[in-house]
């Protein structure tokens, strides 16, 4: 990677520059995949009673039985390593915007990378033999909650995490309403009904999106709470719950239907998002 010095630090050269932006957009366009098929299953979740996972680890399962689903899966893992080398660099090199070099940011930006190596490493599994790395979410979620509860003060630390993940579902969803998404994108580049169309899919996808991530959130809390490592639950089960509710399985087909909008709004951001 060539670099050149600007404001004081090392930064990417235009080769550089060129192969962040699209390591970005294939990240981008992949987690739109994730989310559209989470959509797709919870759907079915909803009103077929599906047993199929309704998480990425499902998602990534249902693009493999598709025609030419090995090669699929591989793009998809190409995908999430591009979005882990933007991430990266945003951490190294500060974020597009004026307050892309602030620590907060960076911190943030190093947290997603290491996040997404983890999804591509599961993915790559995927490709390579045929299962996610971890299996599902629901029983990655109760064995790391059970290992958690038997360390010192595991109560105390089990429910701080799910107060951290309910707030940021809280933070995602109120981020997606007050359309901050839109600091992000290049709106010069968007005709006027681009721009409603993409503020409609990243309310309601990102609003969708930070509900099932503050659910989660509070099953943890409660796991800890009632020292119960089975109150926590994955993806697949929080979804689920939806489904359980008093609103019956409407309730989980709004939901569904938010995340595959998300899928949708990941596409767009693919294609109009300053990097």
């Amino acid at each position: 990677m060539d670099t050149t010095v600007g404001a004081g630090a090392v930064r990417p050269g235009t080769r550089g520059r060129k192969a962040i932006r699209a390591g970005a957009r294939a990240g981008l366009a992949a987690r739109g995949v994730i989310y559209a098929l989470l959509g797709v299953l919870a759907l079915r979740v909803a009103f077929d009673g599906s047993s199929e996972q309704a998480d990425r680890g499902g998602a990534v399962a249902r693009l493999a039985a598709q025609p030419f689903g090995g090669f699929l899966v591989w793009a998809l893992a190409v995908g999430f390593a591009g979005m882990t080398l933007w991430r990266l660099s945003e951490a190294a090199f500060g974020a597009a915007g004026p307050d892309g070099d602030k620590a907060g940011k960076r911190l943030m930006s190093a947290a997603r990378a290491v996040f997404y190596a983890f999804v591509t490493y599961s993915v790559v599994t995927f490709a390579v033999n045929g299962s996610s790395a971890g299996g599902s979410s629901d029983s990655t979620s109760k064995d790391v909650t059970a290992h958690a509860l038997g360390w010192p003060m595991g109560r105390w630390l089990v429910g701080a995490a799910g107060l951290v993940l309910a707030g940021a579902g809280v933070w995602i969803a109120v981020r997606a309403l007050l359309r901050r998404f839109r600091k992000h994108l290049r709106t010069g580049a968007m005709s006027p009904r681009a721009r409603r169309v993409v503020d409609f899919l990243g309310v309601a996808g990102g609003a969708s999106r930070g509900v099932v991530f503050a659910a989660a959130g509070c099953f943890v809390v409660v796991a800890a709470f009632r020292f119960d490592p089975d109150r926590a639950k994955g993806l697949d089960d929080t979804l689920r719950t939806f489904r359980d509710t008093p609103a019956g399985p409407w309730l989980l087909a709004v939901v569904a239907a938010g995340l595959a909008l998300f899928g949708v709004f990941s596409w767009a951001m693919a294609r109009w998002r300053r990097v």
